[in-house]
């Protein structure tokens, strides 16, 4: 199935390609999924085993604690894109993570190796958020979800990466070169800096408005209506928007809990189960190759129906998958089941990061997904610990997917109660069509 990438565009103003800002979102989330996936990927490595002699609770520990990292990346991003810029965010991120991975690879303490991941993960968190809301402005809206359904297939790309390659590398090399490779992307850093436009909401939002009509005309981008003055959170929290707004959060709380309570454990579940430590990798492997074709398929499927429909139905599949899991099927269904799982629970992921992309007004859109992640993110950080739990039971492999098959059949349950669009959105348009001089009933009650 091909995805359609719209690059100049019709108009014959258009001077530049599109096409460079969505391959340069793509390569630096490909990086932001190699970087998360590395630590799950290498963990059979770790737990017992020199330098670290790690066992699964702290394991399941610094999982968790390298995840506040992310929280904090996530929330400081939200806070700041819309006021320094989405371009400086974005290069920054990439900077800050891939130093701590190259600086992970070189650890020589237990304490060192944290901190590295700290960092890491706080570079990972400031990225996407800030990926999502470029891309999606340069973006054709009659194609927007295809253009960001091919973007968010860059985190689960990279996750197969990092599979592929640490279950080649880790058991006879160890965990250090699958964290030496991720050094690469420093090189890109530059390139980034010389390539990668600024936001024209951004520079229009802080009164640059001749830069940024002169962006529009080059990239023959739409100007979009005019936004309210007040600040981006506030839109987020504001009257007709705080519930929607709480619930949004609410389902990217339970998605990340599932997806990295899942990429932590399971090769160390399936080692657990009988498997050798290479084949336990390729699990990981198989789940992120779900993810990407999940992403692929539900980004065609949205671009016609919504991203909505997309999210809850494959949070139930992600649900469904799991529980049939904890049944201990043969191994070519079980590969076939946990594919499924990737492809409804972490591919659903990406296009929810869609849904939430297009929810909010362009204003406040990288602070609306920044927010929704970083709140979301808690449950990234309950993930590893609440994993580590579950598998210290007798049978790890049916304990750990019914635990998460739960709290992916809860995500799209609280999904389901999300408003398709924006209530202040809705209002704005109903008011539109209205003559002029004509009261809002909302009016007429006052």
């Amino acid at each position: 199935m091909s995805i359609s990438l719209p690059t100049a565009g019709a108009s014959a103003r258009a001077t530049r390609s599109r096409l460079p800002v969505y391959v340069l979102c793509w390569l630096c989330l490909v990086a932001d999924g190699y970087d998360l996936m590395t630590y799950g990927a290498t963990i059979p490595a770790l737990i017992g085993k020199a330098p670290f002699h790690l066992t699964p609770a702290q394991a399941g520990h610094i999982g968790s604690i390298a995840l506040t990292g992310m929280l904090a990346g996530s929330l400081v991003a939200g806070m700041l894109t819309d006021r320094i810029g989405r371009r400086r965010i974005f290069v920054a991120s990439v900077a800050v993570f891939s130093l701590g991975m190259l600086l992970t690879s070189v650890a020589s303490t237990l304490d060192l190796f944290v901190a590295f991941r700290i960092l890491t993960c706080f570079g990972v968190g400031g990225l996407l958020p800030t990926a999502v809301a470029l891309a999606s402005e340069f973006s054709n809206p009659t194609s927007r979800s295809r253009t960001l359904g091919f973007v968010l297939t860059g985190p689960p790309v990279g996750m197969v990466v990092a599979s592929f390659l640490a279950s080649r590398l880790v058991p006879d090399h160890g965990f250090r070169p699958i964290y030496a490779l991720a050094g690469v992307m420093l090189l890109l850093v530059p390139v980034l800096w010389a390539l990668l436009p600024e936001s024209p909401s951004f520079l229009a939002a802080r009164g640059r408005h001749d830069e940024a009509a002169r962006l529009r005309s080059a990239y023959d981008l739409e100007t979009p209506a005019a936004a309210p003055s007040t600040g981006s959170l506030s839109v987020l929290v504001s009257r007709h928007m705080v519930v929607p707004t709480l619930l949004i959060w609410g389902t990217t709380f339970c998605s990340l809990l599932t997806v990295f309570g899942i990429t932590t454990w399971l090769p160390q579940v399936m080692a657990k189960s009988g498997y050798g430590l290479g084949s336990s990798i390729e699990f990981l492997l198989v789940y992120c190759l779900g993810a990407v074709i999940g992403t692929v398929v539900a980004s065609q499927v949205a671009e016609r129906v919504g991203p909505k429909p997309v999210v809850v139905v494959g949070y139930v599949t992600a649900a469904v998958a799991l529980l049939l899991v904890a049944t201990k099927p043969s191994t070519g269904l079980l590969v076939v089941l946990v594919m499924l799982a990737g492809f409804g629970g972490f591919g659903t992921q990406n296009i929810l990061n869609d849904f939430i992309a297009r929810f909010y007004p362009a204003a406040a859109r990288a602070s609306g997904l920044g927010w929704a992640l970083g709140i979301g993110r808690i449950g990234g950080i309950v993930g590893p610990t609440f994993g580590a739990w579950v598998i210290s039971g007798a049978n790890p492999l049916t304990a750990t997917a019914v635990a998460f098959a739960i709290t992916a059949l809860l995500g799209g349950v609280v999904m389901v109660l999300v408003p398709r669009t924006a209530p202040a959105a809705s209002e704005a348009r109903a008011t539109a069509v209205l003559p002029p001089h004509t009261t809002t009933v909302e009016e007429s009650l006052r």
